[in-house]
């Protein structure tokens, strides 16, 4: 009867999925109710990461952990306090501004429609006007700022986790050893995720840093306002994967419609689409080599996923994420298959030309034995 009680259920392939499948919903529903206390952790992670190697090389240069500790902090905080302040001071600035803006867009509106009307189409009484709708278009760019700097005002609290996250770094593995059975097996799959993630985060942070740049240069020699806004807003929407470049071009040809012209509009747009597509397309791959390690499809799902448990924190954080599960399914033999479909499909052809060999070696291994026991 004891022993009846004590044996573990067995379920059936079928029960097992279903198991699975319910606690990823839960998993999921219960991340994204969570998520405005899951998404600056996570945050603080990733920073955290990338903030471990220039502490490790000020530790090397024979400054004391408190020390490296100080300049790592001070370095966020005057990222932070700099970004901000840009932030802060062109969301006044475009406030005060934003009554001519308007004016602007609806003489462009008017314009627009003449143009129209002397090509031979006739068009309502301020068709153009009501399209546009200036104080929609003006609420849109205003809301988009203010979304930015709201998630800026998060940058304390991320902060100071970073620090905690610093400062418990050293002493991790160790407790590691002490908690668990495999305890070399899991930090050397932490330290898998940590370097791929290393790696991603400080290339795309690079090109990212390039695009910014430009944007700020290009908008610069047009003459668009706020140019080291958009700079910074491009530098920040290039983490995010296939629709961040477009994001943000929008508010800037707005801006570029409304303060200056068309032609301004038209020379911003094709600025941002050259700067895009060269770092995109040539930039990048040249310096990331091998890639993040995931399939199109899987990086465009995984925007639209994280996006949905986690916000735009999620769109943000949606490569690193995926490339961190996919390292974590690879490392068990029941879930590689999995990692396996998140890959490329030279990573899978690889997979399949091992799996061939090894079940090769199977048919040569006892063929040579018995051959050497002739």
């Amino acid at each position: 009867m004891d022993q009846d009680m004590d044996k573990t259920p067995d379920f059936s392939p079928a029960g097992r999925f279903l198991i699975m499948a319910g606690a990823l919903v839960v998993l999921v529903a219960g991340l994204r109710a969570a998520s405005y206390l899951v998404t600056p952790f996570l945050l603080s992670i990733f920073i955290a990461v990338l903030a471990a190697s220039p502490l490790r090389v000020l530790r090397r240069l024979g400054l004391p952990r408190w020390a490296a500790m100080l300049v790592i902090a001070g370095v966020l905080t005057g990222v932070g306090l700099v970004v901000g302040t840009l932030f802060s001071d062109s969301l006044n600035t475009f406030n005060q501004r934003l009554p001519s803006y308007q004016t602007r867009l609806l003489s462009t509106a008017s314009d627009l429609q003449d143009w129209v009307e002397s090509h031979g189409l006739e068009l309502p009484d301020n068709a153009m006007s009501s399209l546009i709708d200036p104080p929609r278009v003006m609420g849109l760019m205003r809301a988009m700022v203010s979304g930015f700097s709201t998630i800026l005002a998060n940058a304390l609290l991320v902060m100071v986790t970073v620090i905690f996250i610093l400062l418990e770094a050293d002493g991790l593995p160790n407790k590691v050893r002490l908690a668990l059975r495999t305890p070399e097996e899991s930090i050397d799959q932490a330290q898998q995720v940590m370097r791929a993630i290393n790696r991603y985060m400080a290339l795309k942070a690079s090109t990212s840093l390039l695009t910014g740049v430009l944007v700020w240069i290009l908008l610069t020699i047009i003459g668009v306002d706020f140019a080291p806004m958009w700079g910074t807003i491009a530098f920040l929407l290039n983490f995010v994967p296939t629709i961040g470049s477009f994001i943000a071009t929008v508010p800037a040809v707005l801006l570029a419609l409304v303060q200056i012209d068309l032609g301004a509009a038209f020379m911003t747009s094709i600025g941002f689409a050259a700067i895009n597509l060269t770092i995109g397309n040539f930039v990048e791959p040249k310096i990331m080599g091998r890639g993040v390690g995931l399939s199109t499809l899987v990086v465009f799902l995984s925007l639209v996923f994280w996006g949905y448990v986690l916000g735009v924190g999620g769109m943000f954080l949606s490569v690193p994420l995926t490339m961190a599960l996919k390292i974590a399914l690879s490392a068990n033999p029941q879930t590689r298959p999995i990692a396996i479909l998140l890959g490329p499909e030279n990573q899978a052809a690889a997979a399949g030309d091992a799996h061939g060999s090894a079940e090769d070696s199977l048919w040569v291994e006892p063929a040579q034995s018995l051959d050497s026991g002739r």
